[in-house]
Order: structure tokens, then sequence, then C-alpha cells
């Protein structure tokens, strides 16, 4: 069966009798917050707020993943206004009363929609309604392999576009892995790719996605398409008040000098002291990456593991601050050296 992440927020809605009757069927084995209209309200349902169009258009910016009971015209009436794109709208799956089909209805590939259908349809024996090309032609498709390793392209909408009509074309496209990542392929859904083991001695072919979190751009003689897994993360220790274009900038530099994309960044982190530091926040905005906070007493259970500073300990209460954050973050996959500028310490770590 497939499932969805369990970190993943889900909100139901149901508008009918047999719809709340099939939302109890759902609620032991999907974890989500379950709406209908307050004249059907029963333990455990939270009631529309200003009605169904209102309560499923707030859904639609506060959850990852909607699921509707009920039509699917009055679906997309309701969520017409607030629709933006598939990179960023929630997945939407609509189910009649009777279970009979899960439809995904938005945000197939990026969104999960489809592999929400699929499980909804695992569960109450019904049949999944997908009609996303590559899912019809039982292919892969590139933003679905993006979504499976968390990975991030240049120009996302375009190359996407590009290689999936490739593919639904019966073109080429080969598809290879850096060596630091071939475990990653066998995890992953990859159909109608070409495998590519030697850039040297290429196939034939139309197209070539590479994946890589490294900076490399290859030179080849056919289009190609860079997939960057977010496997990058760095822990950071500053003075207060530091200065938010110094530190985007040592960033910058830390990523260059260790040959790591860009694209490849996963989250920032620091002490929960620095919970309010304008600079870090700000890089993690502009970044697009959540930032996360450690206690003191994490970071003292590590220090042993590297060079402290008595400055560090009395200003902050551990004696290091970048390095055990960058080895929490990882996993202990810490790489390279640590940077220090003008009161700011930089870690790079590497999730494996």
């Amino acid at each position: 069966m497939s499932t969805v992440r369990p970190d993943l927020s889900i909100a139901l809605f149901c508008l009918t009798p047999g719809g709340v009757a099939l939302a109890r069927r759902l609620r032991p084995h999907l974890k989500m917050s379950c709406f209908t209209s307050p004249a059907l309200i029963e333990p455990g349902f939270i009631p529309f707020d200003g009605g169904f169009a209102n309560a499923l258009r707030q859904a639609f910016g506060q959850y990852d993943r909607l699921i509707v009971i009920g039509a699917t015209g009055v679906t997309v009436r309701v969520l017409a206004p607030v629709l933006h794109d598939k990179l960023t709208d929630p997945a939407v799956v609509v189910l009649d009363e009777q279970g009979q089909f899960a439809i995904s209805l938005l945000s197939g590939h990026v969104g999960g929609a489809n592999q929400l259908a699929r499980q909804l349809a695992d569960i109450l024996g019904g049949q999944a309604v997908i009609t996303t090309a590559t899912d019809v032609n039982n292919m892969a498709a590139l933003d679905q392999l993006a979504g499976e390793i968390d990975g991030r392209i240049d120009n996302f909408r375009d190359s996407v576009k590009t290689v999936n009509q490739m593919l639904v074309s019966g073109k080429k496209v080969g598809i290879w892995w850096h060596p630091a990542l071939v475990a990653q392929k066998e995890r992953v859904d990859t159909r109608g790719f070409v495998p590519v083991e030697d850039l040297a001695a290429l196939p034939e072919l139309d197209g070539l996605v590479y994946i890589s979190y490294h900076r490399e751009m290859l030179r080849l003689n056919v289009p190609t398409f860079k997939l960057v897994p977010r496997r990058v993360v760095v822990g950071i220790g500053c003075r207060r008040g530091v200065d938010p274009v110094l530190v985007a900038q040592m960033l910058s530099a830390h990523l260059a000098d260790n040959d790591l994309d860009p694209l490849a960044l996963k989250a920032i982190g620091s002490v929960d002291l620095k919970r309010d530091e304008p600079a870090l926040n700000q890089l993690a905005r502009s970044s697009g990456v959540p930032f996360q906070l450690f206690p003191v007493s994490a970071l003292s259970e590590l220090e042993h593991l590297f060079p402290v500073s008595d400055f560090v300990r009395q200003t902050v209460g551990a004696g290091c601050v970048s390095q055990p954050v960058a080895w929490l973050l990882s996993g202990g996959n810490i790489t390279g050296h640590t940077l220090k500028q003008q009161g700011v310490t930089m870690t790079l770590g590497v999730l494996a």
C-alpha cells in the first residue's frame, strides 16, 4: 500500500450523513481534521466556520492535503478563487459518498494527490482515478521524482513540462545519479527513464536528468536537467545583531568552498537563544528553509567533540554552537571546516 507521510497535515470535509459515515471509516487509518456542517456535528468533528466554501478555502492555505467527500464540480467551483499553481497548492482528492472512487483533483505529483488517492482507494476498497499523463502511461515524472527525493530544479515549471512531455512522447530521457547518491535510486520510481551509469559512454538520448547536490554543471551534447536533492544543513552561531548581508555572503561562500549547490540547502539551525535573531530568520526565509533551534543542554552534551570557547560558554551556556548544531541537524555527518568571520561561525553537514 502506498502511504502518505505522517507529518503531512490532512483536512477532510463532508457535507452529508453519508459523507460523515465515510469519514468515520477513514479516521482509524489517517490522522486528519474532519470538518462538517453544524447540523451533522458529532464527537471528533469540527463545524464549518462560515459555511463549507469559507471553511474549505481557509483550509486550502493551512493544510498539506484536502479530502472532500462530495461532488467534483462543487469542489472545483469553491476552490477556483484560491488556486495558485502546482508548486504551492495543496493536494486535493474528491471522494464519492460510497468510497467507490478517489479522484486526484489537484497537485497530483508535487502535492501528492495521486499518492493520497491511491491510499484512500486501498483503505476503502475503491478505485483511484488519476489522469496525469505520465501515470496513465505507466511512467514516472520529473516533478514526482523531485518530490520523492526532496529535490529542487532551476526553472522548475519549464523543466518539468519539458521532461514529462519527452517521456509521454516516447523520447529517451536518461537519468544519472552522482556516486554519493546511488543508494537512493533503488528507493524511487524512475519508470520510463533510461538508466545511465557512465557519462563518458552515453546511450542515444534526447535528454538527461542528473541528480547531484554538488555544484557541477554537466556540459553534454543533449539537453540536461539538474535535480538537486536537499541534503545540506548548516549550524550557525553568531553575536547579537549581526549583519544579515554578512551571514548570507558567508553561507554562499561556504557552500562554494565545499562544492555544494545552494539549492541543496535543507535547513539552518542554531541554539534556541537565537530564536529572534533577525539575520538568521531572514536567512531562513530568503533560502526557503526552516530555522531549527536546539536547547543549550543538547549542545552541551556534544561539546566534548569540538573545540570550545570560554566566551561562548559565558554568553550562551555551551562551549560551542555551530558544530553541535550541524551535528544534530545532519545526524553526525559534518563536512568541511568551520567558517569563522566577524562574530559568526558556520558548520555544514550533509544528510546521508
